[in-house]
């Protein structure tokens, strides 16, 4: 019988909840269990939040290999990924940004609830892009579910580098600032009531590429992106190598749904866009 990997579960504890925007509210995670966390390497690092089922009791320490040998699936803790907004080592201190949609899911509504103190279990984090200094200009792209990892892109960029970023939001009050040492042209997009990608698309496939090698950084809502990928791959045949781009999340289904057919999703898209 092959041993049981064991998943403990880092934890943090709540340290200050603030309200961005109407629609996304920031919760800073700390304590010293976060110390050594290794979440400098990439600028899109994210974790996967464990949220209790209500009324459930869990063994500890919080073992997520543990608890799905031994407890009924039914009471297993709902998984939510998210990206890490900014890591301060020296603290230490991990930002976490979500966004809103009233009492809908389960992740918003408790980031609207959470107060310092509240305990959080999480694994990861994750990871796979980070700014290139060799580029000569950078394309970052993405809804409000890719904000913070853009917005840590940006402050990441070597300084002078040339970046244009291309942010779809509700509308204007959705607007954060945003700094960078980069020379950075950043563009706001609104899209109202209309679907998720409906400004973004456009704006990018108009938007006249400079001369010499890019990094691309899209992510967002699953259709738009695989619309964005046919074009940088297909349309303008930039290589893979050179591009970070995937859905983090899909219309009309709950994270569960969707990490369930995104090897799905992702095998067919490649299969149809990356055929010689």
């Amino acid at each position: 019988m092959a041993e049981r990997r064991e998943r403990k579960a880092n934890m943090g504890v709540v340290s200050q909840v603030e309200q961005l925007t109407p629609h996304m509210v920031r919760v800073v995670l700390g304590g010293d269990s976060l110390a050594g966390l290794p979440a400098d390497q990439f600028t899109d690092h994210y974790i996967k939040i464990l949220f209790p089922q209500p009324g459930v009791t869990y063994p500890e320490p919080f073992d997520v290999g543990a608890i799905r040998a031994g407890m009924p699936p039914e009471t297993w803790p709902v998984i939510r990924t998210y990206t890490v907004r900014r890591w301060s080592p020296e603290v230490p201190e991990l930002w976490v940004d979500f966004v809103i949609h009233g009492d809908v899911g389960v992740a918003g509504p408790w980031a609207l609830r959470a107060k310092p103190g509240d305990q959080v279990f999480f694994m990861g984090p994750g990871g796979g892009y980070a700014p290139s200094a060799e580029a000569d200009w950078h394309l970052l792209a993405g809804d409000e579910s890719a904000l913070p990892a853009i917005a840590a892109a940006l402050e990441g960029m070597p300084a002078g580098a040339r970046v244009t970023a291309f942010i779809e939001v509700i509308d204007p009050a959705e607007v954060q600032k945003l700094e960078t040492p980069a020379a950075a042209d950043i563009i706001w997009l609104y899209r109202g009531d209309e679907r998720p990608g409906s400004a973004l698309v456009p704006a990018v496939r108009s938007f006249e590429f400079p001369d010499g090698q890019m990094q691309a950084f899209v992510h967002g809502e699953a259709n738009f992106v695989k619309d964005l990928r046919r074009y940088l791959r297909v349309e303008r045949g930039i290589p893979l190598s050179q591009l970070s781009i995937s859905g983090y999340w899909r219309n009309g289904l709950n994270e569960d749904g969707w990490q369930s057919s995104k090897r799905e999703w992702n095998a067919q898209i490649e299969a149809e866009q990356d055929q010689p």
